[in-house]
């Protein structure tokens, strides 16, 4: 019984943190899109012949798309599953190197 209250508090602890990930994510993206159609309108205010505003888009950008590939676990190679996967191996090798010993 214990330890099933143990194990939905984790889970529950995962899920919030989650749920944080998501909510920084949103707010990045949301700081993102605000405050790159301000630089737009000051850059075609101001100086429409050259293109300023692009620059930190992209910059930005480059890092909400980041930001969002780790939040959503879309990391085909490195993700989550790929950890757990290498985790389980080594204690399987590390399992198998202790039996032979013995």
């Amino acid at each position: 019984m214990m330890e099933d209250n143990f194990e939905n508090e984790e889970r529950y602890f995962k899920a919030k943190k989650r749920v944080e990930e998501m909510k920084g994510f949103y707010g990045n993206l949301t700081s993102y899109i605000v405050v790159n159609c301000v630089l737009f309108v000051i850059n075609m205010v101001t100086s429409p012949q050259y293109l300023w505003f692009f620059w930190p888009l992209l910059g930005w950008g480059i890092g909400v798309v980041f930001h969002g590939i780790k939040v959503f676990n879309y990391m085909p190679f490195l993700g989550k599953d790929w950890e757990e996967r290498k985790i389980k191996e080594f204690m399987e090798k590390e399992e198998q190197t202790k039996s032979s010993w013995q």
